[in-house]
C-alpha cells in the first residue's frame, strides 16, 4: 500500500482528501505545518507527499528545502496552494515541487494526478485505472462509463450494454 502525506493547515482539505485517497487504497499520513510534516515524513517515509504552500510554523517552500536536503530527495511531491499567479507556481516548481495545483482543485482530479505522478516513477502499475467500486466514473478504454457493476454504459446513451 502506498503511502502519501498530506500536508495542509485546513483540517477540512486533510479530512477531504484523506477520504478521497483511502477510499482508492492508499495510507493517508497528515500534518498540518511544515515542521510537523518533517517529523512524520522522516519517520514514515512517504510515496508522494501533497503540500500546501502558505501555512503556520513551516511554510512549504521551507519544508520542501529542508526535505530534499535529505536522503528522500526524489519523493514526488505535489504542490496544492491558493496562490494561483504564474510567478508562484514557477517558484514552487524551481524549489523542488513535481506538479502544481491551485485550489480551489478537484479531488478526483488531484488522485489522477497521484496515480499518474506514481506511475511515472514506476511505483504504480501502468493502465486504466477506476474510481472506487460502487462509483461511475470515466475510464479510458473502452470509452465507456463503467458503473461499479458487470455493465458498461455508453456516455453519450443512458442503455447499458453487456462488457465485450
Amino acid at each position: 500500500m502506498k503511502v502519501i502525506l498530506v500536508v495542509d493547515d485546513e483540517e477540512r482539505v486533510r479530512a477531504l482528501l484523506r477520504e478521497y485517497l483511502s477510499r482508492e487504497g492508499f495510507q493517508v499520513l497528515t500534518a498540518g505545518d511544515g515542521r510537523e510534516a518533517l517529523d512524520v515524513a522522516r519517520r514514515n517515509r512517504p510515496d508522494l507527499i501533497i503540500l500546501d504552500v502558505m501555512m503556520p510554523v513551516m511554510d512549504g517552500y521551507e519544508f520542501l528545502r529542508r526535505y530534499r536536503d535529505g536522503a528522500r530527495a526524489t519523493t514526488p511531491v505535489i504542490m496544492l496552494t491558493a496562490r494561483v499567479e504564474d510567478a508562484d507556481a514557477v517558484l514552487g516548481l524551481e524549489a523542488g515541487a513535481d506538479e502544481y495545483v491551485t485550489k480551489p482543485f478537484s479531488p478526483r482530479v488531484l488522485v489522477a494526478r497521484v496515480r499518474a505522478m506514481l506511475r511515472r516513477s514506476g511505483m504504480e502499475p501502468p493502465g486504466p485505472r477506476c474510481c472506487a467500486p460502487r462509483t461511475s466514473c470515466w475510464i479510458a478504454a473502452p470509452a465507456r462509463w463503467w458503473s461499479g457493476s458487470a455493465r458498461w454504459t455508453s456516455p453519450r446513451r443512458s442503455s447499458t450494454s453487456s462488457r465485450r
